[in-house]
C-alpha cells in the first residue's frame, strides 16, 4: 500500500477540527464534519497521492467539500465561536470578549480571506500546504494571509458601532 493519509491519527484530527473549528466554529457541527471527512477519508484512502500535497491538505480538501455538502457554497457565519452554551465563559469574560470580537471581524472578510486564515491558524498549515489546497504559490499564500490579517486588524480597530466617532 501506498502511503497511508491516516498514519497518523490522533495528529489529523486535531488539525482537522482545527481547521473546521475555524470555519464554522466549535462544537457538534465541527465534530460532525471531521467525522465525515475521516469516514470519506477512510473510503477514499486508496486515492491519496503523496506527490499532490501532504496528507493534512489532502483532508482539508474533503473537509471542503463535507461544509459545502452540509451548510451549501456558504460556509455559515453566524458562528465562530458565538453560539457557546451558556455558562461556558464563566470565569473567562476578558477572554469571551476577546473571541466575540474576533467572530464579529471575522465574519467581515470575504469568504477566501476566512478561508486563508482558517487554513494557516485553525489547521496550522504551511503556506506551502496551503498553496496546494488553493492552487497557489506558497508566496501568492503569504501575500493573501498578511492582506487577510490587515483587514481583519482593521475591523477589529474599529471604534465600536463602526463609525467614526463625532464631535
Amino acid at each position: 500500500m501506498a502511503a497511508d493519509p491516516l498514519e497518523h491519527p490522533e495528529e489529523a484530527i486535531r488539525r482537522l477540527y482545527g481547521y473546521v473549528a475555524y470555519r464554522i466554529g466549535p462544537g457538534p457541527d465541527a465534530e460532525d464534519v471531521v467525522s465525515e471527512t475521516i469516514e470519506r477519508a477512510l473510503k477514499y484512502r486508496s486515492s491519496y497521492d503523496p506527490r499532490r500535497g501532504t496528507a493534512a491538505a489532502w483532508l482539508a480538501g474533503i473537509a471542503n467539500r463535507c461544509i459545502a455538502d452540509q451548510f451549501g457554497s456558504a460556509a455559515k457565519t453566524d458562528l465562530y465561536g458565538l453560539d457557546a452554551p451558556a455558562g461556558y465563559a464563566d470565569g473567562l469574560a476578558a477572554g469571551s470578549e476577546i473571541r466575540v470580537d474576533l467572530a464579529v471581524a471575522l465574519a467581515t472578510l470575504d469568504d477566501r480571506s476566512r478561508e486563508l486564515i482558517a487554513l494557516r491558524f485553525g489547521g496550522d498549515f504551511s503556506s506551502k500546504e496551503i498553496g496546494r489546497i488553493l492552487d497557489l504559490r506558497p508566496g501568492a499564500v503569504d501575500v493573501a494571509v498578511h492582506r487577510a490579517l490587515g483587514r481583519l486588524r482593521a475591523s477589529l480597530e474599529k471604534p465600536e458601532g463602526g463609525a467614526a466617532a463625532g464631535g
